[in-house]
């Protein structure tokens, strides 16, 4: 009886009670983790368990990337999974990651750590958070736990003891599981490793050989493109066919002391640049040729077994990060495995080409070439000897006997093929084939081995009849298109030294890129730049412009140099236009996958310009510079204020042949100039969705912005209220409407010229 009355009193304990649960639900952590086979099943677990004892609605577990600073997290999508990746001081997860300890937020939206975006982007709605640090028994921390939306009441401390504790009980079979994963991802990369090292020494081919080796490294650094250039000790070049992101045509070749390759050939010894715009020695002109963005190089000598350096190794862009130490050490070991196949490589594309090369010589020939063996077999034949004998096919030819090609009518011919000496003996003479005489040249050759072996003759015939003179004679005439190649050399230099001209420059530059920046993360940021950027260069190169540079999230473009053309500023017009109506295209397909849209806004100014290579004798860019440049970026950071997305300066305005909706925004002083110009926004990228009735609206302005400049104040306030009735989000109608009233407060000092002084760039 007394022993009942202890277990009754025991049951009624809460301390009692907590403990019991608290030991109930780290066993059933200990045994649900212990069946699992994987870590993505291990963290389904993991959620699933968290998120039915403490009762909420969703569940994520956030594991710490230590190589890029990021919390990721796997979600499944079909057959496929993919993975979210955070700063791992961003955010809710990321403050409970710094300080390694929980966080209770009863009002996610109250709270200054939560970011809302996630919610618009997802759909879901988040009310309240539990956030625990995952880390093991020993205090190392690997992640965060985060549990959203307490289904009853609200979060608790016990609810956050509670998750720590299954957590800490949970870290050791995760961290056995990413242990397991590592080892497994390095089995695979060692195992391609094995696998290309053993092809290597069956793969001759020097160009199939290369590819398999790029493939190779890219897969096994985890990057997106990787290169291995040659050196060439003809010509002292690096060069290359292979590379990820060339065409299947492509050759890159330049002087094997240039650039990062170059600084590595010459001194043996590997680079690691975490940041390449930032280091002198890169060169961005490839990137401008295809629209690809260098984020992180890294640069291996190959070495052969002398020690020699006979190429270099390239990687860009380490995903999730920068290439460390550990990537050094597995490049290094690769390439040191691979340069014997390399040289072989080498050799025999050598050997072939000098084949090719032979062959080539032969094909071109007008005269016969033939080679015998010591048995009177024919071996070789080129196109011209087919020709000259009058033989429809080489098969009909090869492996047979010269008696039988030449006849009886040759004797002549065939007792000297029998007696040739030592020496190349010439003959003029005359030969009979098909009853039709030719006169000809005959060089008889003897072909002698490496051991002084006799391996036969080659019997060379040249035509030298009147029709054979003739030819032979205009085949000896100047090339044309050497003095074309001469001119078109000039005018290279010209250029590249320097040039004035009159061009149309364009500013392109995105909206709100700190707020993508924080929200998407390094790798998200670079994707999403990369993928914007590929379309907006169409636009341009499509309408004969030239990319002049990137500047951070910014667009510089040229149109009118090198290559000017009669409507460049038309050209740069059309482009902006293209690339509004391309940008919706590209937010509409990011809509449908749930991410953000981006915008932008340009400028363009038509005006001299000056053109060449500009900088220091390290490193040297084609661009241009000038007055008219400044003033475009200057109307493009103007868009915000008037809510455009293509402005133009009067020049540009004046210089265009076509028509397009436009009207005139401001007649400005804009900073850093002293004299006013005329900023124009050009709308045609609009449809009725867009912009209702622009073509009223348009008119309405127009007739505002002339009572602005006579400084009718109430006239023009009545006529930018009717734009407002027509457009409400119409920012320029709402700008004048409140300088409007600021010039009737603030009447102007003599005589209104309509000038606006802009105060910020």
């Amino acid at each position: 009886m007394q022993e009942k009355e202890k277990n009754k009193e025991k049951s009624s304990n809460p301390k009692s009670k907590r403990t019991e649960r608290f030991s109930d639900m780290l066993l059933q952590v200990t045994t649900d983790l212990a069946k699992t086979k994987s870590l993505d099943e291990a963290l389904e677990t993991l959620v699933k368990i968290t998120t039915t004892t403490i009762g909420a609605e969703r569940g994520t577990i956030f594991l710490n990337d230590p190589a890029t600073g990021e919390l990721y997290s796997r979600i499944a999508q079909g057959s496929f999974r993919r993975e979210i990746r955070i700063l791992n001081t961003k955010g809710v997860a990321g403050w409970v990651f710094t300080r390694n300890e929980g966080a209770i937020i009863h009002d996610a939206y109250k709270d200054d750590r939560f970011n809302k975006a996630v919610d618009v982007r997802t759909g879901f709605r988040t009310k309240s958070i539990l956030c625990a640090p995952l880390r093991t028994v020993s205090g190392e921390e690997i992640g965060v736990s985060q549990i959203l939306n307490k289904i009853d009441g609200e979060f608790e401390q016990d609810d956050l003891d509670l998750l720590e504790a299954m957590t800490e009980q949970a870290a050791i079979a995760i961290q056995g599981n990413i242990i397991v994963e590592q080892i497994e991802a390095a089995r695979k990369q060692e195992l391609e490793f094995l696998d290309v090292v053993s092809q290597v020494s069956s793969e001759l081919e020097l160009t199939p050989l290369l590819q398999k080796i790029i493939t190779t490294i890219s897969t096994m650094l985890d990057c997106e493109r990787a290169t291995l250039f040659i050196n060439d000790e003809k010509t002292n070049e690096l060069y290359t066919e292979v590379g990820e992101g060339l065409d299947e045509k492509s050759v890159i070749k330049f002087p094997n002391h240039l650039g990062i390759a170059g600084t590595v050939f010459t001194t043996g010894k590997p680079v690691n640049i975490p940041h390449a715009y930032a280091d002198l020695r890169f060169n961005p002109s490839f990137d401008k040729q295809t629209g690809f963005f260098t984020r992180s190089i890294l640069c291996m000598p190959v070495l052969n077994k002398e020690g020699k350096t006979i190429g270099v190794s390239q990687v860009l862009n380490k995903r999730g990060g920068s290439f460390n130490s550990e990537d050094e050490k597995r490049l290094a070991a690769f390439t040191s495995q691979i340069s014997m196949g390399i040289e072989n490589a080498k050799l025999f594309d050598d050997v072939q080409n000098q084949k090719n090369y032979s062959e080539s010589i032969l094909s071109s020939m007008h005269d016969a070439v033939l080679t015998i063996d010591e048995n009177g077999i024919v071996k070789t034949c080129n196109t011209a000897g087919l020709r000259i004998l009058k033989i429809p096919i080489v098969s009909d030819i090869l492996e047979q006997p010269i008696k039988d090609i030449l006849s009886n009518k040759n004797d002549w011919l065939l007792n000297k093929l029998e007696k040739v000496e030592e020496e190349e003996e010439f003959l003029d003479h005359e030969i009979i084939l098909d009853s039709e005489k030719l006169s000809v040249n005959i060089s008889l050759l003897p072909l002698i081995g490496q051991k002084k072996e006799n391996l036969g003759i080659m019997l060379m015939i040249e035509d030298i009849s009147s029709e054979k003179r003739m030819k032979s004679t205009m085949s000896r005439y100047m090339d044309p298109e050497l003095a074309d190649q001469l001119m078109n050399a000039g005018d290279s230099d010209d250029i590249m030294g320097g040039k004035q001209s009159v061009g149309t420059v364009l500013f392109s530059d995105v909206r709100s890129f700190t707020t993508i920046t924080e929200e998407l993360g390094a790798q998200g940021t670079v994707k999403l730049l990369n993928e914007y950027f590929t379309i907006m260069v169409d636009c341009i190169t499509d309408e004969g412009g030239m990319l002049d540079k990137f500047i951070g999230d910014a667009m510089m473009c040229i149109f009118g140099t090198p290559v000017p053309h009669d409507d460049d500023p038309d050209r740069a017009v059309r482009a902006a236009i293209r690339m509004m109506t391309d940008l919706k295209v590209f937010n509409d397909k990011r809509s449908t996958e749930g991410k953000m849209a981006i915008d932008h806004g340009m400028g363009i100014n038509t005006d001299s310009i000056v053109s060449g290579n500009i900088g220091s004798p390290k490193r040297m860019d084609y661009t241009v510079i000038g007055d008219g440049v400044n003033l475009a970026a200057r109307i493009e950071s103007a868009c915000k204020q008037y809510g455009a997305h293509i402005l133009i300066s009067e020049f540009t305005y004046k210089a265009v042949k076509a028509t397009y909706r436009t009207r005139q925004v401001d007649y400005v002083i804009v900073k850093g100039k002293t004299e006013p110009v005329g900023v124009y926004e050009v709308l045609d990228f609009h449809d009725d969705s867009s912009y209702p009735n622009l073509v009223e609206a348009l008119g309405i302005f127009n007739d505002g912005y002339r009572s602005w400049n006579e400084a009718k104040w109430d006239q023009a306030i009545k006529l930018f209220k009717d734009v407002k009735k027509i457009n409400p989000n119409d920012k320029a109608a709402q700008l004048y409407l409140d300088r409007c009233d600021h010039m009737k407060k603030n009447p102007p000092k003599g005589e209104w010229d309509g000038v606006w002084v802009m105060t910020t760039k």
